[in-house]
């Protein structure tokens, strides 16, 4: 159930990111993420990693600290580059 919530849940950040058009498109079956705590990286990744545990606990830290909302637009997820980079990285 908790599964489900926090898919839906990530549908509903990336249903705001990417209802606003970015300058970039990300190519078909990826998705643009900025990442960072001050300065924001752009990175492209799969659309898979949205069902994966490890990806679905930094898109809650996303909706902690923006809600589904973000001013800016985009997807951002607010923690160390170091960390998304591992993240990810093991699920490649």
């Amino acid at each position: 159930m908790a599964f489900l919530r926090n898919l839906l849940g990530a549908k509903k950040i990336l249903g705001a990111a990417t209802s606003k058009r970015a300058t970039l498109a990300a190519p078909k079956g990826f998705i643009a993420v900025y990442v960072g705590e001050s300065q924001k990286k752009r990175y492209i990744v799969p659309i898979s990693y949205l069902s994966q545990p490890s990806f679905q606990a930094l898109l809650s830290k996303s909706e902690e600290e923006f809600g589904f909302d973000h001013p800016m637009g985009r997807l951002t997820i607010p923690c160390p580059e170091d960390i998304f980079i591992n993240v990810t990285s093991r699920l490649q």
